[in-house]
């Protein structure tokens, strides 16, 4: 499936290139897109200012690389990607590029400018070695929202432009309350990276979550909740297809935990019970003079810096129940921090569909390019775009869950679940829509995928059932269809089928001996009685039928 539509993909801009043979500028988009089908999936970060993007970037990298302060480099769109050797490249907003030297100031990367400003700079390209970055290009972009138009337009321009497809694939949102601007920014991605379709390809992160309740220890308790009240907002419903609880900070300081904050943090917890409560009870307390405790108050401003009072308290509680190693308690904060949840649905969610993905935003640009440059044989263009989008079922997948999440979906409350799940909800693998389990064998896979055919087609038959209900249960008849069309399961259902001998046909006479009359006498009736036989089975499956009255 994957290879199809890559191949598709090509096909069309293979005929896009003789179209616009002759057109540089024309020509070179088309040759950046090739290569964009090559690349690994566009994944952007975005939202308000101070939402925690960068902090969270570098939490997926594990390591720090984004700045996260306020200096210039912050309002400029950034892209990680993989390279076998760090570089660093420089955009510039006059077409020219130059590479800009490799330091680091405070363990973060240290961007020279070479005194130009934001403005003047398109956007930098920074290639890292990590492994984070062979399935993903990660997009910082700036705030928006800010203050500053022109910061806030910059994020605007690249991800929601209305002369050109996005340049990302998807989006993982920040925000921390939900704001008016936060679901004007995923409308406006929507309607531009998804076109038509409206299918959604965003992710909402409830940032800062540590902070929902107030830095306690079960402050992501708090944001859990939260996060599935704004999963059942109608205003963002739509808009993104989950709302994840994250603590950015949280997340960061574990991933990049050094040994010394590990001894420090392991001093807090063997103090006195009644000293460590006190020392705790606020970021302002823990950073005043204090002779509870040997660590110097820089050295607790530090560990307040990178992991907020909720980390050092959740370190302190981990250290306690028997993280008695660094690396022991990196991974208890990384796991409670909420970021595992957030790369698991990525990597479920996203990374199945990226093919898709990219070829949609490939088609996009393509039918931009027809928009501001129209030329003979466009026609020629058009007809793959057509039948990219009769293909594209995965669009329509997306689109279906999203509606699911914000109206839900028009079938029968028990068959609803169902659908979502057949349709990817839960993931995109075949035994995770089928329900089964993951140790299930291709012939289980392929018995239980035909068995919901046949019941889903007779939900689409029943009489009844209103035209929206259909168009649903069409679209899980289609996503049950791909799973059939898979070589290891489509082998296992065609050895299932019971071979049916053929049935013996005498021909006793010529078309004016009367043979031939009494052959189509006999298929005439065969006709009939299969028309009887139809008759009866919608009869029994009457039944059936009442769940769409």
């Amino acid at each position: 499936m994957t290879a199809a539509v890559i191949d598709e993909t090509r096909d069309l801009l293979r005929v896009a290139r003789e179209v616009y043979a002759g057109d540089r500028a024309a020509v070179a988009l088309i040759d950046r897109l090739e290569v964009r089908l090559d690349e690994p999936l566009r994944l952007a970060i975005a939202g308000m200012v101070k939402a925690g993007k960068s902090t969270l970037l570098n939490a997926l990298l594990g390591e720090r690389i984004a700045a996260t302060d306020t200096e210039e480099c912050t309002r400029i769109v950034t892209w990680y990607r993989h390279s076998a050797t760090p570089t660093i490249t420089m955009h510039l907003a006059d077409g020219s590029t130059t590479r800009m030297p490799i330091r680091r100031s405070g363990g973060l990367l240290a961007f020279d400018l070479g005194g130009r400003g934001a403005d003047e700079i398109d956007w930098i390209d920074v290639g890292w070695p990590l492994d984070g970055l062979s399935s993903a290009i990660l997009i910082d972009t700036p705030g928006i929202a800010s203050l500053s138009t022109e910061v806030a337009a910059r994020t605007e321009r690249f991800l929601t432009s209305d002369d050109a497809a996005s340049s990302a694939d998807a989006v993982i949102y920040l925000l921390r309350h939900l704001h008016g601007a936060d679901v004007k920014f995923l409308q406006a991605f929507r309607d531009t990276a998804a076109g038509a379709a409206q299918s959604v390809c965003a992710v909402a992160v409830l940032s800062r979550a540590d902070e929902v309740g107030s830095g306690r220890i079960d402050s992501l308790l708090s944001a859990r909740r939260v996060a599935l009240r704004y999963e059942r907002d109608g205003s963002l419903a739509a808009l993104a297809l989950r709302v994840i609880p994250v603590a950015g900070l949280l997340a960061e300081g574990a991933r990049t935990l050094r040994e010394s904050e590990f001894i420090a943090l392991r001093e807090l917890a063997g103090l006195d019970r009644a000293d460590r409560e006190a020392l705790l009870v606020s970021a302002d307390r823990f950073t005043r003079p204090s002779s509870a405790t040997g660590l110097s108050e820089s050295v607790r401003r530090d560990l307040l810096a990178r992991f907020g009072i909720f980390g050092v308290r959740l370190a302190t509680a981990l250290i306690r129940a028997g993280a008695h190693t660094s690396s022991a308690l990196s991974e208890g904060l990384v796991e409670q921090s909420g970021v595992h949840e957030l790369q698991e649905f990525v990597r479920t969610q996203l990374h199945p569909r990226a093919a898709v993905l990219k070829a949609r935003g490939v088609i996009l640009q393509v039918q931009a390019l027809l928009r501001r440059s129209p030329r003979p044989g466009a026609e020629r263009i058009e007809a793959c775009v057509e039948r990219f989008t009769a293909s594209a079922h995965t669009l329509r997948e997306l689109e279906l869950l999203a509606q699911a999440r914000s109206q839900g979906l028009p079938l029968p409350p028990e068959h609803r679940s169902t659908a979502e799940r057949l349709l990817g909800a839960e993931g995109l693998d075949a035994r995770t829509r089928l329900g089964l389990a993951a140790t299930a064998t291709d012939a289980e896979v392929a018995a239980a995928a035909s068995s919901l055919v046949d019941r889903w087609r007779v939900l689409a038959a029943a009489p009844l059932a209103p035209r929206e209900s259909v168009a649903v249960c069409e679209a899980v008849l289609r996503s049950l269809a791909e799973i059939l069309a898979a070589d290891e399961v489509s082998s296992q259902v065609a050895a299932a089928r019971p071979l049916r001998p053929a049935p013996d046909i005498h021909v006793t006479g010529g078309p004016g001996d009367g043979a031939g009359q009494g052959g189509r006498e006999q298929g005439e009736q065969d006709q009939r009685r299969l028309r009887r036989e139809k008759r009866l089975q919608h009869r029994a499956l009457g039944a059936q039928r009442h769940p769409f009255r």
